[in-house]
């Protein structure tokens, strides 16, 4: 598993943790968490390469603090027990 790999699934876990699959996760939410911003160095990158790997979706390319707290993150793609999302 690449590092990456790894960081997507701590976002999902994450947005697991703070309310998705069953509703959208605000990117006001994740980015103030306090847990959440104790793991992630690079949060927008992570954002971005789990849109492209489709896991997640939200709207726009990169999300800014401020200017897009209300932006809902969909997670697509729960933790899986094989496949990339293996333990």
């Amino acid at each position: 598993m690449t590092n990456i790999d790894e960081e997507i699934k701590h976002l999902v876990t994450e947005l697991q943790r703070l309310g998705a699959p069953e509703k959208p996760v605000k990117f006001g939410t994740l980015v103030r968490d306090e847990r959440a911003s104790n793991i992630f160095e690079a949060l927008n990158g992570t954002l971005r390469a789990a849109k492209r790997r489709k896991v997640i979706d939200f709207q726009g390319e990169m999300l800014l603090q401020g200017a897009h707290d209300d932006v809902d993150i969909v997670l697509l793609e729960p933790l899986k027990s094989s496949g990339m999302w293996a333990a």
